[in-house]
């Protein structure tokens, strides 16, 4: 009987949710919308995508050669303005185009998905500046952008939406990556309760592995053995040249695990921009929603068990 009540009420609630989630913001053609990193992968995808839904998007590139091409497939409405997050000058020049074409109006979304992953090698095998490198895209960078759009997002009673990952959950290699996605989990949360307030929504976007420019696997290969090259004989001899083969072949596993499909990330971009209800956290890929996200909740000694079954063994 008791099993007969919990069952329909879960299905009352998950219907609820779906109703929820299906009601979209009215006006949609008439609200600005601010994509970073559009040269090409997600941000590329969801500027088409959106375009494709009459918003007003405004494509933030690193490359002119890349805003070039997104203008030739894209409709007379997007706007592109090139902007190097990693940069307080750049940052403050975008932010003054954005104020130009929004006007009084605000800013209704702001698609932090700028980002970089190289260079990843164990820790021991890298210095402050490989840290730096990462975190000053995204994060550092993810953080000043909002900033300085906070305004404009608050008079439009908008939307921030952050690309974490599902490494901003569990951490299995070195470097700034997984650091930097922690960090915009946390800022993200922040950023959700101050906003509540203001009307402002704040969403977190968690995709597992797809093929981007940051799971190529030639540069990724390239720059792990670009970094072998540059350790002292001391740590190259801890570790072994078995250890760079098993991460070699450990990287073109990944490859082959990686989603072609990165509309199930974009459509959950365009769901937290468009949904009346959006949610706090999306997770995007079949590894995200059956293996990263639930390893997250387990004692670590447990995930520390999991990944290490996967992990390059050193000789010393």
């Amino acid at each position: 009987m008791w099993l007969c009540v919990v069952a329909v009420l879960a299905g009352l609630l998950l219907l609820r949710r779906w109703h929820r989630e299906r009601q979209t913001v009215p006006g949609l053609w008439d609200k600005h919308v601010l994509i970073t990193g559009c040269d090409s992968g997600f941000g590329n995808l969801l500027a088409r995508q959106l375009d494709g839904r009459g918003l007003r998007v405004l494509a933030a590139c690193l490359t002119e050669a890349g805003a070039a091409r997104l203008r030739a497939v894209a409709s007379p409405r997007l706007q592109t303005v090139l902007l190097d997050v990693t940069s307080s000058q750049s940052i403050a020049a975008a932010t003054a185009w954005v104020r130009e074409r929004v006007g009084e109006q605000g800013l209704w979304g702001l698609v932090n998905n700028a980002g970089l992953g190289i260079p990843i090698a164990p820790n021991e095998w890298l210095n402050k500046d490989d840290f730096v490198r990462v975190l000053n895209v995204n994060l550092v960078g993810l953080v000043e952008v909002t900033l300085s759009l906070l305004l404009l997002l608050r008079r439009a009673r908008g939307r921030v939406v952050n690309v974490a990952s599902v490494m901003g959950r569990v951490s299995f290699f070195g470097g700034g990556y997984c650091i930097s996605k922690f960090g915009v989990e946390a800022f993200s949360d922040s950023l959700r309760l101050e906003m509540r307030s203001f009307g402002v929504k704040v969403s977190v976007i968690e995709p597992g592995y797809f093929k981007t420019m940051i799971t190529n696997i030639e540069n990724l290969e390239r720059n792990f053995l670009s970094t072998w090259e540059k350790l002292p004989e001391e740590i190259k001899t801890s570790y072994g040249e078995s250890y760079l083969k098993q991460f070699v072949a450990s990287l073109k596993l990944m490859e082959k695990g990686c989603n072609s499909d990165l509309s199930q990330v974009t459509n959950c971009m365009e769901h937290a921009l468009t949904s009346l209800h959006p949610r706090a956290r999306y997770s995007a890929g079949w590894d995200a929603k059956l293996l990263y996200i639930p390893l997250s909740y387990l004692p670590s000694a447990l995930t520390d068990a999991v990944f290490t079954l996967f992990y390059p063994k050193s000789v010393g």
